[in-house]
């Protein structure tokens, strides 16, 4: 891909790298050679950014033309988002504490310049701060209090903002930088699109094993998608792409809803998508969702420290009380007495002020409804484990720790659930969702919509196969190609 650096002037930018145009931001905007470019990696290096300046109107434009910039509109409006600023600095903490901890002022400033800093002990805080704000010049401000440093602020800056001083390290990093960049991942010359996995090889209960995980590969690959499994550290890759589906647990607070935020921002077709991570990973939005659709539920009880006493008068005991934002049948308890019932609410208090409440209805398995695009997918039945009321016991560490499973096509389901569970998801996006219904002396009632949903080998395939994962790549392409087609076809 094409590299383009754009500056307010071309003298800014004080030598030339091999394999990349510098150009300046009003030739850029304003020339038709340059608007009819494809394939184009911009780098935006104007002095301001601030809404409808030059340097506002390069990366917009950018992205109008199909160009990729850097950084995106996304990204100038993390850099001033005082939430997104305090999240990265809550998830880079052990980093921050490591690299700062020698300072003895107590305010630090750390200039980035593409992924790098001119002092070798900054460099993996310098390039993992870049990885989340991708942009070649980037200018953090660290502020120390009780004996914990934080990060205060970002700021994109522009050529004209770096020291003398700085030049010579800069170039040489831009330099280093292009110079990966012009190593081109290997494509196969039949693939159409290009489409990342996001997994974690080291997670304890993934929603999808490796042998799915190569299912998903071979499946787009059929279809003319080339499908790369990528990482963590691979977020700066992600506009190589043009779609992300993200295979592993999903919360708001950690770097999954990152990655479906910036692919969501860059134009990607994605899946978990930003919005379905964030209503469907807490379970007292799903509540009042729910409620307000007359979605039949389990009677539920949102709680809070000044109705927490009314908790065995609304439900009775035993009940189910749930962190909003578990997962995994982690975080969720059957609490059967007033003793374990405070106990449990003291610990979950201490992490939320919300939590749910329901009603314990015993069942001997419950039905999990596969939802893509709107429509139902698979249907399939998860049995508690042995001796335990989940399908995870999660204090059995052996064979039992899970119950059985029993996978069927959508048609032999109970007309009913699957109605209920399509109802629900749609109140949510159209995305993929797993939606667990109870069975219950004949009733149907909605426990909770997943985004992220398992589609584990052996499992959820057990009656689709290989169709279900060729079925879940053809909901890419469709959305690729809506998104890659022009305007008013």
């Amino acid at each position: 891909m094409p590299a383009l650096i754009v500056a307010n002037r071309t003298k800014e930018w004080p030598l030339p790298i091999p394999n990349v145009e510098i150009v300046d931001a009003w030739s850029y905007l304003t020339k038709p050679e340059y608007s009819g470019r494809r394939n184009v990696r911009l780098y935006n290096l104007c002095g301001s950014y601030t809404y409808q300046s030059t340097g506002y109107y390069v990366s917009l434009l950018a992205e109008a033309r199909g160009h990729k910039p850097v950084p995106s509109i996304i990204t100038l409006q993390d850099a001033k988002s005082q939430t997104m600023v305090r999240l990265v600095s809550d998830d880079l903490d052990v980093d921050i504490q490591k690299a700062l901890a020698p300072i003895q002022s107590d305010t630090f400033t750390l200039s980035v310049y593409f992924g790098r800093n001119t002092a070798k002990r900054y460099e993996q805080l310098s390039r993992k701060l870049f990885h989340l704000f991708q942009s070649p010049m980037l200018r953090f401000k660290f502020a120390r209090e009780d004996d914990a440093w934080e990060l205060r602020s970002v700021k994109v800056i522009g050529a004209s903002e770096v020291p003398e001083s700085h030049w010579p390290f800069v170039v040489e990093a831009a330099s280093k930088h292009f110079a990966g960049k012009t190593v081109s991942r290997p494509k196969n010359s039949a693939s159409r699109y290009d489409l990342a996995i996001l997994h974690d090889p080291a997670e304890a209960h993934p929603p999808s094993d490796e042998v799915a995980l190569k299912k998903f590969i071979k499946a787009g690959e059929s279809l003319g998608l080339q499908v790369e499994l990528i990482q963590r550290d691979d977020l700066p890759r992600l506009l190589e792409f043009d779609a992300l589906f993200i295979r592993q647990t999903t919360a708001v607070n950690h770097y999954t809803y990152r990655f479906a935020r910036k692919a969501a921002g860059e134009g990607l077709v994605v899946i978990d998508d930003p919005e379905s991570i964030a209503r469907c990973s807490n379970k007292v939005y799903l509540a009042e969702l729910l409620e307000r659709h007359r979605i039949p539920t389990p009677r539920t009880f949102v709680v809070h420290r000044n109705n927490a006493d009314r908790i065995e008068e609304e439900l009775g005991l035993p009940c189910v009380v749930k962190k909003p934002d578990s997962a995994f049948s982690q975080g969720v308890v059957k609490v059967e007495s007033q003793e374990m019932l405070n106990g449990h609410l003291t610990d979950f208090f201490g992490e939320s002020d919300l939590l749910v409440a329901q009603e314990f209805l015993p069942t001997t398995f419950d039905w999990r409804i596969g939802i893509l695009d709107r429509r139902p997918l698979y249907a399939c039945k998860y049995f508690m484990a042995h001796k335990h009321w989940q399908i995870i016991n999660h204090a059995n560490a052996g064979p039992r720790r899970y119950g059985r499973w029993e996978t069927m096509p959508v048609e032999m389901a109970p007309r009913k659930a699957v109605a209920l569970a399509l109802k629900s998801a749609n109140l949510i996006g159209d995305g993929l969702y797993g939606v667990d219904v109870k069975e219950s002396n004949g009733k149907f009632y909605v426990i909770e919509v997943n985004d992220n949903p398992n589609i584990e080998s052996g499992v959820e395939d057990e009656s689709l196969r290989d169709e279900l994962y060729r079925r879940i790549m053809e909901v890419f392409l469709a959305r690729i190609e809506r998104r890659k087609a022009p305007a008013g076809n």
